[in-house]
């Protein structure tokens, strides 16, 4: 049985970079020599940043092409490796996009909420990040309510954590009239990556959903269009689709 991780002093930075076209029609030993510094500057970061993953976007999405999502206890840290990647000689081809920065902190409405990564699960093939903001009268909401209608959020999305076969396996033992049609939907084994960003920047929250499979990911996210809390929902774009690549594979796509 899983215990709740200690959510202090964690902080995730997602940075979001697009390649400058120049950069594709260098001489392939000029690509190799940035790529192999880039590369480089990621293997002496600071001991104190995790690397969770690399994504490349390429296909996926007009204005980025890379994604790097870090996490670590110092946030100076954090902002070292960027400058160390800006300073490489890929780093002068990348424009930063987007920059998404969280910290971890103890769940506000239920006690085992806290982001996937934060157990140590493995990252899945794909991810899907975003900001998030509510409206202001949903902190306006008595706190009972607020929790009440939450939780009917976590239902869905610990529905969809479940992986597909598990859920089938489970509703063959059961009685079909057991089963509402609801479940159905569910399944896909999506892990959900939730962080506070008040402050930080322009959001709340940022969210990072990750499946094996990006059509779960869809699946999940129309069912929870369905629950009453989206009637708070402020913003919650753009949205980036990412495929984790080895580094080297991610800069080769560039």
């Amino acid at each position: 049985m899983s215990t709740t991780p200690t959510p202090s002093h964690v902080f995730v930075a997602y940075w979001l970079y697009q390649a400058d076209p120049a950069f594709g029609r260098l001489q392939e030993r000029e690509r190799r020599q940035a790529q192999a510094e880039f590369l480089a500057a990621l293997e002496r970061r600071p001991k104190s940043v995790t690397l969770r993953g690399v994504y490349s976007l390429v296909g996926l999405r007009e204005d980025a092409d890379l994604l790097l999502w870090t996490h670590g206890p110092q946030l100076d840290d954090l902002q070292r490796l960027a400058v160390d990647l800006r300073q490489s000689a890929l780093g002068r081809y990348l424009t930063q996009r987007q920059t998404y920065i969280g910290v971890v902190t103890p769940a506000r409405y239920d006690s085992g909420h806290q982001p996937s990564f934060m157990y140590g699960a493995a990252p899945k093939a794909y991810i899907s990040v975003y900001p998030f903001v509510k409206t202001t009268e949903w902190y306006l909401l008595p706190y009972e309510e607020r929790r009440t209608l939450m939780a009917e959020h976590g239902r869905v999305g610990r529905a969809y954590a479940v992986p597909r076969e598990q859920q089938l396996a489970e509703r063959e033992q059961r009685p079909a009239a057991a089963a509402p049609a609801a479940e159905e939907e569910a399944g896909g084994g999506v892990l959900s990556n939730t962080v506070d960003a008040f402050g930080l920047g322009d959001y709340e929250f940022i969210l990072a959903n990750e499946s094996d499979d990006p059509a779960e990911l869809c699946r999940m996210m129309e069912s929870l269009r369905k629950v009453e809390v989206r009637r708070y929902t402020s913003q919650d774009t753009p949205i980036f689709l990412g495929r984790l690549r080895t580094p080297a594979e991610a800069l080769a796509a560039l």
